[in-house]
């Protein structure tokens, strides 16, 4: 049985597992033999001629954030334009007392390319069918949880909600299931989306060059993936069944969107998957070579931190407190001054007031992670009308109170800022 049929024969609707999905799943996570190589191809994954991956995890591999002392640190500050060099002793302990200067210098740099905007958009989850089994997120295949996948009915009138709402950006998420979440189904989604948002983002399972280029036709602006950690090590750990468990496929997501014909491309680590700091290191790495080889193209970074899930509370960041990630922050703005940074509602309020003020450009609003919720947030909903969200978000203010929020904080919030000629 192929990984994807396996995996989908363990989906479940609201029926728990079967013996023998319980069987896989224990064996899966004592037996490493038993999993697919986290580098071995599927047959039908593109595969490009990149050097990219290879230099990101080299530096990433041979960071010692330990080594960077006071003076190093001091010496990144004053600075002009920050080096590679510069950014890993921003990142590294040293740098901690520092971090009120970083926050001054990650100020002053957000506003001399930004301004003092920040940019409202809002997630809209249409599945969450997963054929993949990763242990930290509630979509995983072996989750018992309410699924459900949205039609074009349910997912255009979700769009006329939040539409009516005054948003303009609306970012479409889909579990990792290809049965459940077709590239068809996904266009389509895109297709609706443009009858009623300026920007449409996406963040979907990785997908070919062609499968980029046909979204890109459809509607679809850009691409966020998260390579949710770059240490292999810890990934294959994490990963342990389906098409995400293919580490050097996910990594190259973001060049096939470019290539694809995608306006923009997103990053991130999940910071508290793994060693934070060089996760940090690895993602800046990774947009600063893009940069390089797609000039014209607009890059972001996100700076996610774990959160509970459906089924289990405990998951929490490992060694990711809010000043390391202010620190991380900071370090990203002053490395990358001219790359968008987004802070989702995994965040509490007053860290994204706080953070949108120093270095954050793109704030979600309005947020549900769950599936065909946002009327109810909309009004009482039936069984079976909803499927469960994918984390437990700490932000849940409305577009209205976000928007009235960041007005009192003396910045400007912005729907749109992209004209099509």
């Amino acid at each position: 049985m192929t990984e994807a049929k396996e995996a989908n024969s363990f989906l479940v609707d609201s029926a728990r597992l079967s013996e023998k999905a319980l069987e896989r799943k224990h064996e899966l996570e004592n037996n490493p033999a038993s999993r697919k190589s986290p580098l071995a191809y599927f047959p039908e994954m593109e595969q490009l001629d990149s050097t990219v991956e290879a230099e990101v995890l080299a530096e990433m591999e041979a960071y010692d954030y330990n080594r960077y002392t006071a003076i190093d640190v001091r010496r990144a500050l004053d600075h002009t334009t920050c080096s590679q060099e510069d950014f890993k002793a921003l990142l590294s302990p040293a740098a901690a007392p520092f971090l009120e200067e970083m926050a001054r210098r990650a100020r002053q740099e957000t506003s001399r390319h930004f301004g003092n905007t920040v940019y409202l958009f809002t997630p809209l989850y249409i599945a969450n069918y997963c054929e993949n089994y990763c242990v930290y997120c509630g979509f995983n295949c072996y989750n018992d949880i309410q699924r459900l996948q949205l039609d074009e009915q349910q997912i255009e009138h979700e769009m006329q909600v939040i539409a009516e709402s005054g948003m303009e950006e609306i970012l479409i998420l889909t579990g990792e299931s290809k049965v459940k979440s077709s590239i068809e189904y996904i266009g389509k989604a895109c297709q609706l989306a443009r009858k009623y948002f300026r920007n449409v983002g996406l963040e979907i399972y990785p997908v070919n060059t062609e499968d980029y280029r046909y979204l890109h036709e459809c509607g679809a602006d850009y691409v966020t993936v998260f390579q949710e950690t770059y240490d292999l090590e810890q990934y294959e750990k994490l990963h342990l069944l389906g098409h995400k468990r293919v580490f050097p496929y996910r990594f190259a997501a973001q060049e096939r969107a470019l290539r694809g014909g995608m306006r923009g491309v997103g990053f991130s680590a999940l910071l508290g998957l793994a060693d934070f700091r060089k996760d940090a290191l690895a993602t800046a790495l990774h947009v600063w070579h893009l940069q390089r080889r797609y000039p014209w193209a607009e890059f972001s970074l996100s700076c996610p931190r774990l959160r509970p899930i459906v089924n289990n509370d405990k998951i929490t960041p490992q060694g990711v407190g809010e000043r390391e990630l202010c620190q991380v922050l900071c370090a990203y703005r002053i490395f990358l001054p001219y790359v968008g940074i987004t802070v989702s509602s995994r965040e509490s309020a007053a860290f994204r007031n706080g953070i949108a003020k120093i270095c954050a450009t793109k704030i979600s609003a309005g947020v549900s992670t769950g599936i065909g919720d946002h009327e109810e947030k909309y009004e009482g909903h039936q069984e079976g009308t909803h499927g469960d969200e994918q984390f437990e978000i700490a932000d849940n203010r409305s577009i209205d109170t976000m928007y009235a929020d960041m007005s009192s904080e003396g910045l400007q919030p912005v729907l749109n800022d992209y004209v099509y000629v």
